[in-house]
């Protein structure tokens, strides 16, 4: 029972005022009256307070309450390094006999949140176990906090330096044992951004508990390909020189061997995402005979600013002789033997525009282009008439390297170009803006070269179905040939143009060799805790997608058809590290979840985390695999008894943790005994006044 008192006037307050003002007066006289011990002084005053207290009405309130728990969370660790060794089983453990221990007590209202598991929405795997505290509290008042109790390793990253928002016990239970070993590399330095074929410095650091010292071996790998082994000194930063291979995405490891006594080898290599950039690409670009499409490619070409240009136009030929002095003419001449002997090897890229051979080019320079072709070289034949004439290129050394010879066949007809079965699969040509209606969404052309034994690969198609661009390798170099000298009017916005731009660019790009326009390429990234596969190809079905987790787990992806020449697969995780995707001869490596996460930079078991927010609340660490046998044990691991406690009481002890109780309550129904109401309270005001008349009137 609660018992209270309440006042409740039978008048409002200013009329209560203004009647209690006399009677305070009289009972102040009454008060004076005893003072000097007059007659009738008592009862006159025990007359004035019963109508005073008849007035303000007191009422007696017995409450009902029932007492309120207090609320204890238990955070549990569920974190990847909680995955080492006997983490996960002392983990599980601990809950059970803490869920056990703490339903003895019925003032507490416990709650679990399981927290530290890899955030795939926010690509975050750090263990944060506070926002989790703080969530599992948010709803509760302060008063009703009776404490927690965290299980986990201790790698906790997001510890308060001092004391948490909440004015309750904490408690740690650490999983682990102590005396661990583990050794683990980290890149100190590893730029974003690299030049394809420069070197690249970088450094990286080996780091190792206790006092291990010593050197060690590191492998270095680029895109899966073991580059070089460095010796390394343990705790020292070391220098490290890498050469970028390849435009793009670029992945480099460093690992080191798993030793027997070590916690886990997921440390033991590190990554860096380097994207490669290439220095601006070089292009020279030899128009022969004047047309109206001449300015179109290097109009493109000067467009990029990835490209340096190196432009000839052959206006007078040798043989011409109009008598104009040399000092007269705006041009210069050209420097064949330094553009096609001694420097072609710094080209990325040579375009023949309408070039027919005219004695500008020694016929041996032919053979040197041919060479240059073989060797890794690209070369591009814009062709128009001039390559079905007695002068064609087709008639030189350069004839080896060519993928068709001409037919003599010149065709004057409108059409329009079209992409052929493989042209619709190709990444030069698929997609092409205005490439999916019939006729396509662009404007005609009036010219075909006709060709004969085309080898390589026919993308576009002419007039009467003769090909249009052929794009073939020979040797380690690649050749194309754009069989049509119309692309200026797509330009010029003939009939509303066409994609000359697009197309164009794409058609450098794959001949020097951009590996997003490899007509086989494999590619896997990583998207939040998502394994997405992209298969870029020129067959029907390239099968399914093997996938090597960084555990050494296997697992076979289905690749679906997005548009012609893609397949795409994707498959959700729970490992964050480096995964190899085969298929077919290629493969690919993808980094799931964030580079060289927090969760592995440190995976030794530590108190020294959660000590400071730990001490601030009166709360205790210890390890859950503790050698002594305080306490219970349940299923091997140690536990400290639970004793609940005041708020102003210690609470921790040698084997036992504390737990605040709380005295909050809830109402749940009231009881009124009003003093004087009724005819008791009239019984008692008029005994009270009957007795002051009666002394009064004697």
């Amino acid at each position: 029972m609660n018992w209270s008192i309440s006042f409740e006037p039978l008048l409002a307050w200013p009329w209560l005022a203004a009647v209690l003002a006399p009677l305070a007066l009289l009972a102040l006289l009454a008060l004076v009256g005893l003072w000097f011990r007059q007659r009738g002084s008592v009862l006159r005053f025990t007359a004035l307070l019963a109508l005073g207290a008849a007035l303000l009405n007191p009422v007696f309130l017995d409450e009902e309450r029932d007492a309120l728990k207090s609320v204890v969370a238990i955070i549990v660790d569920r974190s990847q390094s909680q995955d080492i060794g006997e983490r996960t089983k002392q983990t599980d453990e601990a809950l059970a006999g803490l869920q056990q221990r703490l339903a003895r007590f019925k003032q507490f209202d416990v709650r679990v949140v399981e927290a530290g598991k890899s955030d795939a929405a926010e690509e975050r795997t750090d263990t944060r176990l506070f926002s989790a505290l703080e969530g599992a509290f948010r709803d509760v008042p302060p008063s009703r906090i009776g404490g927690a109790v965290m299980i986990t390793d201790g790698e906790v990253h997001d510890a308060p330096a001092g004391a948490p928002d909440f004015n309750a016990p904490l408690h740690a239970l650490i999983t682990g044992n102590d005396h661990e070993k583990d050794r683990r590399i980290r890149f100190e330095n590893a730029p974003r951004f690299g030049l394809v074929g420069k070197p690249l410095d970088m450094t990286y650091r080996v780091i190792a508990t206790g006092d291990q010292s010593g050197q060690v071996d590191v492998r270095v790998s680029i895109n899966g390909e073991q580059v070089s082994v460095e010796r390394a000194t343990i705790g020292q930063t070391m220098p490290l020189q890498v050469t970028i291979p390849n435009a793009g995405r670029n992945i480099v490891e460093v690992a080191i061997d798993h030793q027997p006594d070590e916690l886990t080898d997921a440390n033991n290599r590190a990554i860096a995402l380097v994207d490669g950039i290439r220095e601006n690409l070089r292009v020279l670009l030899v128009s022969g005979e004047p047309h109206a499409g001449e300015r179109t490619w290097r109009n493109l070409l000067k467009s990029d600013a990835s490209v340096d240009l190196v432009h000839f136009t052959i206006l007078r030929p040798p043989e011409k002789q109009d008598g104009t002095p040399i000092n007269e003419l705006s041009l210069i001449a050209f420097p064949t033997r330094e553009l096609f002997v001694e420097k072609i090897k710094d080209f990325d890229l040579i375009i023949f525009d309408r070039y027919q051979h005219r004695d500008v080019l020694p016929i041996l320079y032919y053979d040197y282009i041919s060479e240059y072709v073989e060797k890794g070289g690209a070369l591009l034949i814009a062709a128009g008439p001039e390559y079905s004439g007695e002068s064609s290129i087709a008639r030189t050394p350069l004839m080896s390297a060519l993928p068709a010879m001409p037919s003599g066949e010149v065709v004057d007809k409108a059409f329009y170009p079209r992409l052929t079965d493989l042209g619709q699969r190709h990444p030069v040509t698929r997609g092409l803006d205005g490439s999916n209606s019939e006729p396509p969404h662009w404007s005609r052309w009036f010219r075909t070269i006709g060709v004969k034994n085309p080898e390589g690969e026919v993308v576009m198609k002419g007039a009467d179905n003769l090909p249009l661009l052929l794009l073939d390798r020979k040797g380690e170099g690649r050749v194309g040939m754009l069989l049509s000298d119309q692309g200026w009017l797509w330009a010029r916005g003939f009939e509303g143009g066409g994609p000359h731009v697009q197309l164009y660019r794409r058609i450098a790009h794959w001949l020097m060799k951009e590996p997003e326009l490899e007509e086989e390429r494999l590619t896997a990234d990583g998207r939040g805790m998502v394994l997405e596969i992209r298969r870029q190809t020129m067959s029907d079905d390239p099968g399914p997608a093997q996938v090597i987790t960084p555990s050494g787990k296997a697992l076979i992806v289905k690749l679906e058809r997005s548009e012609p020449g893609i397949f795409l697969g994707s498959v959700e995780t729970k490992e964050i590290g480096l995964y190899q995707v085969g298929n077919g001869d290629l493969t690919a490596l993808a980094h799931v979840g964030p580079i060289n996460a927090p969760e592995f930079a440190d995976v030794i078991s530590t108190k020294d985390r959660l000590n400071a927010p730990v001490e601030a609340t009166g709360g205790s660490v210890r390890r859950l695999a503790a050698s002594s046998a305080l306490g219970g044990i349940t299923g091997g691991v140690t536990l400290p008894s639970i004793v609940p406690v005041r708020s102003s009481g210690v609470a921790s002890g040698a084997d036992w943790i504390g737990l605040r109780t709380t005295d909050d309550s809830v109402l749940k129904a009231v009881s009124r005994v009003p003093l004087f109401g009724g005819f008791l309270g009239l019984g008692l005001l008029l005994l009270a006044m009957g007795s002051m008349w009666y002394r009064e009137g004697r």
